[in-house]
């Protein structure tokens, strides 16, 4: 019988981990036995690659940032302000120093094709000017930003070798399971040409940032990532891009802690081949504000499920108005994909193409409905998808009501065509406390009633409480936004 002999980085591996195996399953190695010897090595893998992995410097331009790159934390909601720490990095070990004037910018990007295109995070160029990439050689070239998506935070350049430079290529991060190997290349802290190694710890993380994260499913792995390695590489063990690392989970504003994430090559191969192509990427664009659905909006909707996602408010003119939408209708069904969260609706949504008529599963007043809505694109700044008492009182919810006078009118910044009913005050823990409202939220409905005035609040809770209902739905404009907040109903109410 012909014995084949193993070839290439992939084979390596597996030979080397199926020996380490072997003993393992043996019992404890020779004590004579170097533990080295049956270690896996990932050398021929990396110097298949490692010519196709630049490092990339910018200069951005005058204004007051923190050095980690973490210019969007003032955007994360109370919580999660530690959680994301972007690792593009000019300096500062990961702590926020903040800078007037010139900040240089380090990241790392890879080659996609033997012309010069190279691909990193749009965080590591967005401010930046005289771009400049270091090839593995120690050549330094001047980069031309060709495209950049900060949606996916994604980005283009271009530079010119004069002759075909090594490059690589995208795999499929679908067939990527948990457990197998990954191997990072990158610049951290500078540091060019740095190798790490480790597994894929999970796949389809909805991580919180200030970057659209909605629109990517991020793949978490445990190779060290730190700054600097930004727009780097995550290969597969045949030495295909399967990960772009892009983001670090450091609680305390440090190093890695073994928990990174990367956009997957099926999320991001396409978008770089429209930036390559047109400089731009088209989204779709539905035109709602969107909530989770909790389990008290849950029972104020007489829901059977937290599944799906309920509307806040809905763009004037927008897709979902035009197809007739609603706030407070809970989509359920965004095409043929099913509808679990916010995640779910904004990544369908965002892959739809423009001008595409869509079936919409949606749930109101207790039925299913289906309305076909026709997505438009996503423009630059939109939100795809954006989540017996007293006269005067609703003393089930502890709020004193107001009506919506002229004076309270031009208090508030409102126009004449807008009614509600004022919040003038709320009581100290009462279930409007505990869930947020505040003194001058306007609240235009509760449940599916519209509210004009005092009377209309108080007359919708206890239509509620008759009903049997444990909370009401209670939709909310304050600065502009509007929000949909279930509060329990108190057991003394009507």
């Amino acid at each position: 019988m012909q014995k084949h002999k193993l070839a290439g980085p992939r084979a390596t591996v597996m030979a080397a981990t199926a020996a380490l195996a072997l003993y393992v399953g043996m019992g404890a190695l020779p004590s004579n036995t170097a533990a080295a010897e049956f270690a896996p090595s990932f050398a021929p893998l990396v110097e298949q690659v490692k010519g196709a992995v630049v490092n990339i410097a910018a200069t951005e331009v005058d204004r007051n940032v923190s050095a980690d790159n973490d210019d969007g934390g003032q955007q994360i909601p109370p919580g999660l302000q530690e959680f994301m720490r972007r690792f593009g990095g000019g300096g500062g070990q990961g702590m926020r120093q903040f800078h007037s004037g010139p900040v240089k910018v380090a990241g790392s990007g890879f080659i996609v094709d033997p012309s010069g295109f190279v691909v990193t995070n749009n965080h590591v160029v967005k401010n930046g000017k005289d771009i400049k990439v270091t090839l593995q050689d120690g050549t330094t070239l001047t980069a031309k930003v060709v495209g950049t998506d900060s949606v996916a935070d994604l980005a283009v350049l271009k530079i010119d070798a004069g002759h075909p430079l090594p490059s690589v290529q995208f795999g499929d991060s679908a067939k990527s399971r948990v457990g197998d190997w990954v191997v990072s290349v990158g610049n951290p802290f500078g540091l060019g040409g740095t190798v790490t190694a480790g597994i894929v710890s999970a796949n389809g993380r909805d991580v919180p940032s200030e970057e659209h994260s909605a629109y990517v499913d991020y793949m978490q792995i445990d190779a060290p990532i730190n700054q600097g390695n930004s727009g780097g590489p995550t290969f597969n063990e045949e030495g295909k891009v399967i990960g772009i690392n892009t983001a670090i989970y450091s609680p305390n504003g440090g190093g890695s802690v073994g928990i990174g994430f990367a956009i997957p090559s099926n999320i991001a191969k396409p978008i770089v081949d429209e930036l390559e192509k047109s400089g731009t990427v088209t989204r779709g664009w539905l035109g709602v504000q969107m909530q989770p659905i909790t389990p008290d909006m849950e029972d104020a909707l007489g829901l059977s499920s937290t599944n799906g996602v309920v509307i806040a408010d809905v763009v004037h003119d927008g897709p979902a108005a035009k197809a007739g939408l609603k706030s407070g209708d809970v989509i359920v069904g965004f095409g043929d994909q099913a509808v679990k969260n916010t995640h779910d609706l904004a990544m369908a949504v965002g892959n739809t193409h423009p001008g595409q008529s869509v079936p919409a599963k949606v749930l109101r007043d207790g039925k299913e409905q289906t309305i076909s809505v026709t997505i438009e694109k996503l423009k630059h700044g939109k939100n795809g998808v954006e989540s017996g008492p007293a006269e005067g009182e609703e003393g089930g919810l502890g709020l004193n009501l107001a009506p919506l006078d002229k004076n309270t009118r031009q208090q508030l910044g409102l126009t004449g065509s807008t009614n509600g009913a004022v919040v003038a005050g709320v009581k100290p823990d009462s279930p409007a406390e505990q869930h947020g409202i505040q003194a001058g939220d306007l609240i235009v409905r509760i449940d599916s009633t519209a509210v004009e005035n005092p009377a209309d609040a108080a007359e919708a809770v206890r239509k509620a409480t008759k009903a049997g209902r444990k909370a009401v739905l209670v939709t909310i404009s304050r600065d502009g936004n509007t929000a949909l907040i279930p509060i329990p109903l108190s057991k003394s109410t009507g």
